[in-house]
């Protein structure tokens, strides 16, 4: 019995040594095969963290998978999914844990190939330093300024520059000193806190966990060393409160929590809070854990807020205190991260911007530059690619509350997320608000649509017209417009060559042009509309995003999608200006239906088939749609 109380001392023993040691969160990131799998294998391994039967394991798949002969292959511990292993790349970020006597880590092994920079990006936005490895052959190379850079950008302070394989190069200090001076010298702009310059091998363990014979001339940290000892201050709960409520919690008709992460400062009973979008005030009545109550609770603690007062809060929400609210806007500008690969950043479309738990409607409004990976210049741009990384300014649907990111990485950070596609297209770090954002307001006016439409006795709305070049948009278009004249009703046409002799005559036929064509045109439909017309918009409008967008500017039965279905072939016959036959001869670039895509209305409210039935037919059908649906008498 002794014996066995003696065991759960030793365990509680050590429990309680583990729980009072301070964690790191670091990743590893670089180029393609410079070693981090490796290194992160290695520092499992001397740490003594792999159980005889892994070790097995590890021996055998070296066997198979591995890439360094009879020696294992250390790099099989973190690379678990099994196109990695064929491959001998990361692809995803691997979270792995161990501990020293001194600390504890969480590692994130982050992918070194340029198509998944957007893993290395989420692995780096919750570290607190970073192992950027450089192959000793190689030197810096383009993905690994690259990272270095993204590792700034997201604010990670410490960094180790890991010389991996020195080995390769005869443990060469000449070699090592020039790495290290030439990354310094590209990241001396950067403002890392510490930079600390360390000859590895990670094959070999050759200062990982103990210093190298083999390099005498090498004097400073081992990896392990600099790990335990370098200096990174969490003051996140000494920051202003900001927790933002993931769930409202109503498990009876008497409890009514706002559940959450606690991402900054701290709180407790009786606190004054504030939501801080709508303003509205009370003080926290309790605060509810699995555990219990909690007489305070501190950031990263997840808990329920129960307020004394019944106030409007929903997910999404930011919880402050009224002292320390803050900022609310719906314009702001960002460093933005362009992560989907085959679809390029389109300034003017609109995308879904999640920051937190809230989702809006938002667009880059303006790219003002994007930076050169090489030398960090500005660049001008009309577009974003795959990994670039641009400054940028985003309107969004609706205001939210943030902060800049410098100062609250949880509410001042964003994804992109495209509409159709559910995908993350982006990522972002929002630098400060736009103050005309606060500065412009709507002006209210005492004649509004209601009364403008009853003079006219219709009901406003925009017919889009939609398809091909040459499907018969603007004759069909015009036809109808005569019909509704000569029945008294008040319209107007905005067809897309006319409105690019004047409001659009600045852009071109390149997709990025063609989204703020159709923005701008959308937004001018929308005055017409709210005038109290009928206006018909005849564009090719070859995206269903910004047609969707239009839809969106006005109220539910004011957006009527009229697709004009022309077979391509039957387009082309008709070709009343020419442009087909020049598209063909490549005269004509970014040609719609030829080197440029058109994507079909999905739910479109009439479809006018061209093939079987004449204009005068198709027009005299909107017209009837018209008067079935109340919009004309």
């Amino acid at each position: 019995m002794s014996e066995a109380m003696s065991n759960v001392a030793l365990v509680s023993d050590y429990l309680a040594e583990q729980e009072n040691k301070s964690l790191l969160r670091f990743i590893t990131c670089g180029s393609v095969d410079d070693g981090k799998s490796t290194l992160i294998g290695r520092l499992l391994y001397d740490s003594k963290l792999i159980f005889e039967d892994q070790l097995a394991a590890l021996t055998r798949d070296s066997r198979k998978h591995g890439t360094v002969g009879e020696d294992i292959d250390f790099a099989l511990l973190v690379d678990g999914l099994e196109a990695e292993r064929e491959q001998g790349i990361t692809i995803d970020v691997a979270y792995r844990f161990f501990t020293t006597e001194a600390r504890k880590f969480i590692v994130a092994d982050t992918p070194g190939h340029e198509q998944y920079t957007r893993n290395m990006a989420t692995g780096a936005s919750n570290a607190e330093l970073a192992v950027i490895l450089v192959d000793a052959r190689y030197g810096v190379l383009p993905q690994t300024r690259r990272h270095s850079f993204i590792v700034s950008l997201v604010g990670i302070k410490h960094v180790i520059l890991a010389i991996n394989k020195i080995d390769l190069v005869d443990h060469s200090q000449e070699v090592f000193e020039r790495i290290s001076a030439d990354y310094r010298e590209f990241a001396s702009s950067f403002g890392f806190e510490t930079l600390v310059p360390i000859p590895i091998s990670a094959r070999y363990g050759d200062n990982v966990f103990e210093r190298s014979a083999k390099m005498p001339w090498y004097d400073g940290p081992t990896l392990k060393e600099q790990l335990e000892t370098v200096n990174v201050v969490d003051d996140l709960e000494h920051k202003p409160f900001r927790m933002v409520v993931q769930w409202v919690n109503r498990p009876n008709l008497d409890f009514r929590g706002f559940s959450g992460t606690i991402a900054t400062g701290s709180i407790k009973p009786g606190d004054e809070i504030i939501v801080a979008k709508s303003g509205r005030t009370s003080k926290v009545k309790s605060i509810v854990t699995y555990d219990g109550k909690l007489a305070e609770a501190f950031a990263r603690q997840a808990v329920t807020i129960q307020l004394e007062d019944e106030i409007d809060i929903s997910r999404g929400d930011v919880l402050a205190k009224p002292s320390q609210r803050p900022e609310v806007a719906d314009q702001f500008a960002a460093q933005l991260i362009w992560m989907q690969d085959g679809q390029d950043l389109m300034p003017g479309r609109p995308y879904l911007l999640k920051c937190g738990a809230k989702s809006v409607t938002a667009t880059v409004t303006e790219l003002k530059y994007k930076v050169d990976i090489n030398n960090f210049d500005h660049l001008a741009a009309k577009t974003l690619h795959l990994n670039e990384v641009a400054m940028v300014n985003l309107s969004l649907a609706e205001p939210i509350p943030f902060d800049p990111y410098d100062e609250n990485h949880e509410t001042g950070s964003f994804v992109l997320i495209d509409r159709l596609t559910n995908q993350t297209v982006g990522a972002g770090m929002i630098q400060f608000a736009l103050r005309r954002a606060s500065n412009v307001h709507l002006q209210a006016l005492d004649v509004d649509k209601v009364a403008r439409a009853r003079l006219k006795a219709q009901k406003p709305a925009i017919l889009w017209f939609t398809g091909l070049s040459g499907a018969g948009k603007s004759t069909i278009a015009n036809l109808v417009e005569k019909k509704l004249n000569g029945g008294g009703q008040h319209t107007y046409v905005l067809d897309g060559d006319n409105v690019r002799h004047g409001l659009n005559r600045d852009l071109g036929f390149t997709d990025v042009d063609r989204v703020e064509n159709i923005r701008r045109v959308a937004e001018a439909a929308k005055l017409f509309v709210d005038a109290g017309l009928i206006v018909l918009v005849s564009f090719i409008s070859p995206f269903r995003s910004e047609r969707r967008l239009a839809r969106e500017l006005v109220e539910e039965g004011e957006f009527i999608e009229i697709h004009v279905d022309t077979p391509l072939s039957l387009a082309e016959e008709r070709d009343p200006k020419g442009l087909y036959q020049k598209a063909r001869a490549g005269q004509i670039k970014n040609f719609t239906g030829i080197d440029s895509p058109y994507e079909l209305p999905e739910n479109a409210e009439l479809t006018l088939n061209t093939a079987e039935h004449t204009a005068e037919e198709l027009a005299e059908a909107v017209v009837k749609h018209l008067r079935d649906n109340g919009y004309v008498s």
